[in-house]
């Protein structure tokens, strides 16, 4: 299903890491689609050109600048939108970060808790604020980024791919725990993206080589969709 087959008119969505890369783009799509996106990001200024741009195309969007490590901040937030909208029809997990690429042995305590807070603990707290929300919703649905990195163990990789292993056990508990209801959460894992965390990751790679993160929205719309079935699955995108 294309992005334009989309209807989301009167629905309320949440996208973390709103302000570059896949958050962009996939806030833009939810946008265009008709729903309300609450754009969450540490960068104000990237968060302002991205509501310009959903505004001025005639969608609606709320700014939310935050640090995803601070917590009690996500808690307000779930407190605010109860306070406003009552409910919460889409999560998207997106904020995420690469960590040191270094021997196991080598990584640094500090480094290490910095990458489990924001790959793993600040989406253990927006569950924990966003689950009564998404309860409200006719039919909630919440997609996390994932990575192959989580099942490679690859050498050098260890405190990216620990990450994003706790973060698929802790999204497949959650979807397996509402199994018998109508809330249904995924992960999407995209594969290598035109990111600034891939070039982070393989500074020589040719950016032109791999697909953007406009050509990856559409699956995003696809598993926030009430007619996406699935639920604590792996999704991955094929190009």
């Amino acid at each position: 299903m294309s992005a334009a087959q989309h209807d989301f008119s009167g629905k309320l969505a949440l996208v973390t890491g709103a302000s570059r890369g896949l958050g962009y783009a996939c806030a833009e799509a939810l946008a265009k689609a008709g729903a309300h996106v609450l754009l969450v990001g540490r960068t104000q200024g990237a968060l302002e050109e991205l509501y310009d741009s959903i505004t001025k195309a005639g969608g609606e969007a709320t700014g939310v600048p935050m640090d995803l490590t601070d917590f009690d901040a996500i808690d307000r937030l779930g407190g605010a939108l109860a306070e406003r909208w009552g409910k919460l029809d889409m999560l998207v997990g997106n904020a995420g970060a690469l960590g040191p690429l270094t021997p196991t042995s080598h990584i640094s305590p500090d480094e290490f808790e910095k990458t489990m807070a924001i790959n793993v603990t600040a989406n253990a707290r927006l569950i924990r604020a966003m689950d009564p929300l998404m309860m409200q919703a006719e039919a909630p649905r919440a997609v996390f980024v994932t990575s192959g990195a989580a099942s490679k163990a690859l050498p050098f990789w260890g405190t990216y791919a620990i990450s994003k292993a706790a973060l698929n056990a802790l999204v497949q508990t959650w979807a397996n725990e509402h199994a018998n209801d109508k809330l249904s959460a995924n992960l999407l894992s995209p594969g290598p993206a035109r990111t600034a965390m891939r070039a982070q990751a393989m500074p020589g790679e040719d950016p032109e080589t791999l697909p953007t993160p406009a050509d990856i929205a559409p699956l995003f719309l696809d598993m926030l969709s009430p007619s996406f079935d699935k639920n604590g699955e792996i999704i991955r995108f094929n190009g």
